[in-house]
């Protein structure tokens, strides 16, 4: 079983900017807004369904997804 590439939740948030960098040049979405606080950062995936901002646990999984299925 592959290691997550990250062990807490401030890794696991870098891990979601470097995944929405890559959906960005991948040309996968438009853009990504990360508002960060001094105890958690919300994610704005330009989204037609949803407007509430995510949680690193959800932007991770939901950029990771999209990365995956570009086959990038």
């Amino acid at each position: 079983m592959d290691k997550p590439p990250f062990h807490d939740e401030f890794t696991l948030s870098e891990t979601a900017v470097k995944l929405g960098k890559k959906a960005i040049d991948l040309g996968l979405i438009p853009s990504l807004v990360v508002r960060y606080f001094s105890d958690s950062q919300q994610f704005y995936i330009p989204d037609e369904k949803k407007a509430e901002p995510y949680t690193p646990e959800e932007a991770y999984l939901r950029l990771k997804k999209l990365v995956e299925s570009s086959g990038q």
